[in-house]
């Protein structure tokens, strides 16, 4: 199993937590990944890191899909990667909300179906360089000849030359998109996935995969989970220290009538509870919205506990199917733990 670790995105003052960073590389960890909302970005501090590294791989998990076009975010990824020596980066891509597309972006949040898939393909057509670029897709055409256009566009090939086969990953929630990201992606970020879920959600990255006509098969695919990790002899004082901020997602991190984290959370299983936490924290009584996260569910999502139970609640991740498990903005002594365990 391979292992990454998330860095934090949303704190008012942004640091990268170099000194983590590096000794999960030395401790052989796969990746390093970014995120971003509307404040720090996903992108430029994988250059900061690049410069402080060595091997480890660099990820966004995720970029917001309506916050570059897919030419500017090809070229940042790929000048990134030169810089890093090539071979490094992994983007990772979601849609994010609409509250912040339309809200911070000033982009409609129409349909990201088509939106995903002609960024894909945009950005692999920009990567191998086989010609001049253009796309003629449903959300995005290259050169642009729409309202506004002078007819002066013409189909461009990269300058720079990069590496030909830089991964994209998708973070994708819904049928749909999560069968359109195995036909056309290089992976999967999974999004309020567990292990008990996995098996329902292979059967439809098979059926995405049959569609491609590139070879890739499963074991060609990566499928990212993330995963918290804390060490503690006081489990049940472990889970509710996370219960905060998880009502503090579904509660608050998107609109009452649309909102992931509450989709996610019932597509889990937890429906009452997810309306309650929401009803509860839009009514601005935070503690109690904590205080109705059930133990189960934080319990399910993390690994909480002494290393002997870290060790035996692995397992299931270990086997359900996650090609990398992300392990985000853990202690020092998390890292260390799951080192042990999965490497």
């Amino acid at each position: 199993m391979k292992l990454g670790i998330g860095i934090g995105y949303g704190e008012p003052q942004y640091q990268v937590p170099i000194e983590s960073i590096l000794h999960a590389e030395a401790l052989g960890y796969h990746t390093v990944w970014t995120a971003e909302t509307y404040g720090a970005d996903a992108l430029s501090p994988l250059a900061f890191i690049a410069a402080h590294t060595e091997r480890i791989k660099l990820a966004t998990g995720i970029v917001q899909l309506d916050a570059r076009t897919p030419a500017n975010l090809a070229m940042t990824a790929q000048t990134i990667d030169a810089m890093a020596g090539g071979g490094r980066v992994m983007i990772g891509i979601g849609v994010s909300g609409p509250q912040i597309v339309e809200g911070w972006y000033g982009r409609p949040w129409g349909k990201p179906n088509p939106k995903l898939r002609d960024t894909v393909a945009i950005m692999k057509k920009i990567f191998r360089r086989q010609g001049p670029v253009s796309h003629d897709g449903k959300a995005f055409s290259l050169p642009y000849t729409g309202e506004g256009s002078i007819g002066l566009g013409k189909p461009l090939k990269s300058i720079l030359h990069a590496a030909p086969d830089i991964p994209i990953l998708l973070g994708t929630g819904t049928d749909l998109n999560i069968r359109m990201t195995a036909e056309v992606a290089d992976g999967w970020l999974c999004f309020h996935v567990v292990p008990s879920m996995m098996k329902d959600y292979l059967r439809i990255i098979e059926e995405g995969l049959a569609k491609r006509t590139d070879g890739k098969t499963l074991k060609d695919f990566e499928i990212v989970c993330g995963l918290g990790v804390m060490v503690t002899d006081d489990v049940k004082a472990g889970l509710a220290a996370r219960k905060p901020h998880i009502a503090l997602f579904v509660g608050g991190m998107g609109a009452k009538e649309k909102n992931f984290h509450v989709e996610g959370m019932i597509n889990r299983g937890y429906r009452d509870a997810a309306l309650r936490i929401q009803e509860l924290y839009l009514a601005g009584r935070k503690d109690e919205a904590a205080d109705a996260v059930p133990d189960e569910y934080v319990d399910e999502e993390w690994l909480i506990g002494p290393a002997a139970r870290l060790k035996e609640r692995y397992a299931a991740w270990r086997d359900a199917g996650f090609t990398e498990l992300r392990v985000q903005r853990s202690a020092p002594e998390a890292i260390e733990a799951m080192a042990k365990i999965a490497l």
